[in-house]
């Protein structure tokens, strides 16, 4: 004798069945956040800026820009992974946080475990930027007067284990010579101070650099991708400087919390993507030397897999700590 469900359940499961499915096409419903775990005013801000305008269009719902920096995205990240898995809070996430997983002996996130990819969003190229004042007008000029200034130049960063600060880290290593790190709580900081002139040199993105490059305040040596930046395009690359195999670009990623739900991740996948495709988007990340980069969720999962990998070996090898 076969089981017969009763008449009553039967008649509920069909009807549930438009109800789960209206509820799913709900999302979203109310504001979302997306945490920005760097200060306002850097390149991620930027970018976190320059998309979620358009995004909240897409929604039909406001997004709320909320910068948690410290302790170089940790904490930021920290505060996201703990966050519901509903959909409704975002991360901007950085090549920072795949060096952290190496740079801290317990980070208080695990990109990988606690987080779901949603979509690449961009990639930007850093330059090496001086203050006008320091005799040096190329990375051969920069390297000849820090060698005759051992420990006198200093360079700023947005904080320890940054991506320009393993970059400078690096360049110190390539071209043997000994400059000082005077890390801040964020970008903006250490470019006022660059400008100021309190501290010589800097590596940092060239969308946060732009307008104080445009305006005389500041002299770019290099850009630090494979090739020039369109942006930039008489800027010679570190590569071409003499530094083979120096290449460095900053990656902005969309994370959520792990375990969010398929189909809202989904939503948010398709809505980034139309984003990253509007001819206004794209001319404010061009104008800004930025390339937007959209995928899908598994291909951004494995970009950061390989991240995660290559930031672990340049870690090891220019053993930089943070704690």
């Amino acid at each position: 004798m076969s089981f017969q469900p009763a008449k009553w359940i039967v008649a509920f499961i069909a009807a549930m069945g438009p109800v789960q499915g209206a509820l799913a096409q709900a999302y979203p419903s109310k504001p979302i956040t997306m945490v920005v775990p760097y200060a306002p005013g850097g390149g991620a801000d930027i970018v976190s800026r320059t998309i979620s305008q358009r995004l909240s269009e897409g929604l039909g719902q406001q997004i709320i820009i909320d910068n948690r920096p410290g302790a170089g995205g940790n904490l930021g990240a920290a505060l996201a992974a703990k966050a519901a898995p509903d959909g409704y809070t975002l991360m901007l996430g950085t090549n920072t946080h795949a060096a952290n997983m190496s740079l801290y002996a317990k980070p208080p996130y695990d990109l990988a475990r606690d987080f779901a990819a949603v979509s690449l969003l961009s990639s930007t190229p850093l330059v090496l930027i001086v203050h006008p004042s320091l005799p040096a007008s190329s990375v051969k000029a920069l390297v000849a007067l820090a060698r005759k200034k051992p420990g006198e130049l200093n360079y700023s960063s947005g904080g320890n284990g940054s991506t320009p600060h393993l970059s400078a880290e690096m360049f110190k290593t390539a071209a043997r010579v000994d400059v000082v790190h005077v890390p801040y709580k964020g970008v903006a900081q250490g470019l006022t101070d660059l400008v100021s002139g309190q501290v010589q040199l800097m590596f940092t993105s060239i969308s946060a650099a732009t307008p104080h490059i445009r305006s005389g305040r500041l002299r770019v040596l290099a850009v630090t991708g494979a090739k020039r930046s369109r942006a930039a395009p008489e800027v010679p690359t570190m590569i071409e400087s003499g530094f083979r195999g120096f290449e460095v670009s900053i990656w902005n990623a969309l994370f959520v919390p792990a375990k969010t739900p398929a189909a809202a991740i989904s939503r948010l996948n398709a809505e980034v993507v139309k984003v990253l495709n509007a001819a206004d988007v794209r001319e404010r990340f061009a104008s800004l030397g930025v390339e937007p980069i959209s995928s899908t969720p598994e291909e951004m999962e494995a970009y950061v897999k390989a991240e995660l990998a290559r930031w672990s070996k340049v870690v090891k090898d220019s053993g930089a700590r943070v704690d």
